[in-house]
């Protein structure tokens, strides 16, 4: 059977390293792309080889608000890997502050990378989608898309991508290519162990119906959930992923 290709951006760290393996353990074939960080990327090649042999897996560097740097990866990874199948658009960042106090250049930075860059990279892989007349792209949201104290860019981001992934899912769903998003709470995650201050950890913990903070590995279940066969009928839809913490201070 010929391994589907999953393509995923900011994969290097993370969530995105989590789906990265999750998705090479369940048989696919991966791309994911960094940023900065090549020696995070290469560790993580360095797992997938050990874990999953088997498994096709190759790192591109790619800054996602650049749309010719977009198309040039893009080919690149058409070339390596003939096709995708599934995208997930997770590269993402964060300027944390008040509306009053934000630049210019933090709200274009955020705005740019977390939807400008989904909607180029969607935009470049439509076409083999259509070409084999399927498609997943997933969009990697968060509950903070309802608004955010302290992080409007990144709240207007998230935002925006549920907008692109209906529009995708309506535009396309007659095609075989569904269009979902993943809204999420608070992960485990080495930037949330840094930067997470304990006063927070507990108000997450205290607020959370399920009393903690979410894994990883669950937010690679439901990407995998969202790409699979089993879930051809789901389209244009908003899936929590945050143990019922729905809403954000």
């Amino acid at each position: 059977m010929t391994r589907r290709v999953l393509f995923i951006t900011g994969g290097s760290r993370g969530i995105g390293a989590g789906v990265v393996a999750a998705a090479a353990r369940s048989g696919y074939d991966v791309a994911f792309t960094y940023r900065e960080r090549r020696d995070a990327a290469e560790t993580l090649l360095a797992t997938v080889r050990a874990e999953s042999p088997e498994a096709r897996c190759a790192a591109y560097q790619l800054d996602v608000r650049d749309s010719a740097a977009v198309e040039r990866v893009g080919d690149q990874v058409l070339d390596a890997f003939e096709t995708v199948h599934v995208v997930v658009a997770n590269a993402a960042i964060t300027h944390a502050g008040m509306a009053i106090a934000a630049s210019d250049e933090d709200w274009r930075a955020v705005v740019d990378t977390n939807l400008t860059g989904s909607f180029f990279v969607a935009r470049q892989f439509l076409p083999a989608f259509l070409a084999n007349g399927y498609g997943r792209f997933i969009f990697m949201s968060s509950i903070a898309a309802n608004g955010m104290s302290g992080d409007v860019a990144y709240s207007a981001s998230k935002a925006g991508m549920l907008g692109l992934s209906g529009a995708l899912a309506k535009e396309y769903g007659r095609k075989g290519i569904t269009s979902n998003a993943l809204l999420m709470s608070l992960f485990e995650t080495e930037m949330t162990m840094k930067e997470l201050s304990a006063k927070n950890r507990e108000f997450y913990t205290a607020h959370c119906p399920v009393g903690r903070i979410g894994q990883v590995p669950e937010v690679a279940a439901a990407v995998l959930f969202l790409a699979s066969d089993g879930a051809s009928f789901v389209n244009g839809q908003e899936l929590g992923v945050t143990g019922g913490l729905d809403w954000l201070h």
